[in-house]
């Protein structure tokens, strides 16, 4: 793996950086950043960085958050949740500087101190398509991951769809409804989703971790799959099923002007427990409900081929940092990309930091690797 630059990174450019964690938000993915940032919070080197958890509420304020990683934990019975509180943090320049300000009704404002990069733990809309970095762009911060544009096309699923093909990556069959179409002429998508063939999958065009998504078997159960969908977006994008395995694959912004470096493929396994495929509950609450193995049995050139369209794809969006390239691997040998994420499950049970410790750099290192890449890479036009 020499060729890939797995060496954990340089100190970074100035002693001891102020990363700020963000996490929570307004989406339905609200407490999987909590546990993302669990994780990340719990194994990111304190004696090289001086970290400070922001977390996000549901109704948009951004509180100082507690560092104890257990409050951010999940389980089938409680899912964590950033509480609200008389305090805000804003993010500000003063000075040239960037400050964090924490304000209250009742107080003067003080100031946390500089900031030197912003790692957004954000999934779903309102932290991972764009508009989360759009802020941070406009206050001249830097931040881990991709930018503005690739985080909005990673997001929809519909435009990523779009960009891929335009990019001559091969994707499955797919209609995408906007509400419009659905309220004024549901007939004419049903129709379109006949044409597919059965099973399909309804999901929402801008939601992940298996939000909203159902798997529909005939044109009966479509109305209700796509009720289902609208409560997290009022775009839908809805896919014909694919025989083939699904293949996951790691891709990691190169240094400088390198190309992105891909980790080894993995392929899921989901162990029954009543899971007809990847749902939230196999990702991140029952512990063995999936696995992992990486490298996935397929052959050598298949590997090779999965590694060259992850870093296609991670390029063919723009992405920057960190990204997980899905694909699915059909039993005659051929690859269709399912979709791009980039901000992927980043737990030490997800699979994009699975990947890479199979792959030689582990969970820390990589916390320090894409902390040291956003140091690096400066706002604005790039």
């Amino acid at each position: 793996m020499s060729d890939q630059n797995l060496a954990a990174p340089n100190s970074a450019p100035h002693a001891k950086p102020r990363v700020a964690v963000l996490f929570g938000g307004r989406s339905s993915e609200h407490a999987v950043s909590c546990v993302t940032a669990a994780g990340v919070l719990g194994a990111i080197n304190k004696d090289k960085y001086d970290v400070i958890p922001i977390g996000i509420a549901k109704s948009g304020q951004w509180v100082l958050a507690a560092a104890d990683t257990t409050q951010w934990s999940l389980s089938a019975a409680s899912l964590p949740e950033v509480p609200p509180s008389s305090e805000t943090v804003t993010l500000a320049e003063i000075g040239g500087e960037h400050q964090l300000i924490v304000a209250s009704p009742d107080a003067v404002p003080r100031e946390l101190g500089t900031v030197d990069v912003v790692f957004p733990l954000l999934h779903g809309p309102f932290g991972e398509d764009g508009t989360i970095q759009g802020l941070l762009e406009l206050s001249d911060t830097r931040y881990v991951g991709a930018g503005v544009l690739a985080s909005a096309v990673g997001m929809d699923k519909h435009y990523m769809k779009v960009v891929f093909e335009a990019a001559g990556l091969r994707v499955g069959p797919y209609v995408a409804v906007t509400d419009r179409q659905w309220l004024n002429d549901a007939e004419a998508v049903r129709k379109q989703v006949d044409r597919l063939g059965f099973p399909v999958f309804v999901k929402p065009a801008r939601a992940g971790s298996s939000m909203g998504i159902s798997k529909v078997d005939s044109l009966d159960e479509l109305d209700a799959a796509i009720e289902e969908a609208r409560r997290h977006d009022r775009k839908l994008v809805i896919e014909a099923g694919i025989v083939g395995r699904e293949i996951e694959c790691a891709v990691l912004e190169g240094r400088g002007t390198s190309a992105p470096r891909t980790s080894m493929p993995g392929e899921i396994s989901v162990a029954g427990g009543g899971h007809e495929f990847y749902d939230f509950n196999a990702k991140y609450v029952e512990d063995d409900a999936a696995s992992l193995s990486c490298p996935a049995d397929i052959p050598e050139e298949a590997i090779a081929r999965v590694r060259e369209l992850a870093a296609a794809a991670f390029d063919a969006v723009g992405a920057e940092g960190l990204s997980r390239v899905d694909f699915f691997y059909t039993p005659d040998g051929e690859l269709i990309i399912n979709e791009i994420n980039t901000m992927p499950g980043f737990t030490p049970k997800s699979m994009y930091p699975q990947m890479w410790a199979a792959s030689g750099l582990d969970y820390a290192d990589l916390i320090d690797e894409l902390i040291y890449l956003a140091l690096n890479r400066k706002t604005g036009l790039r």
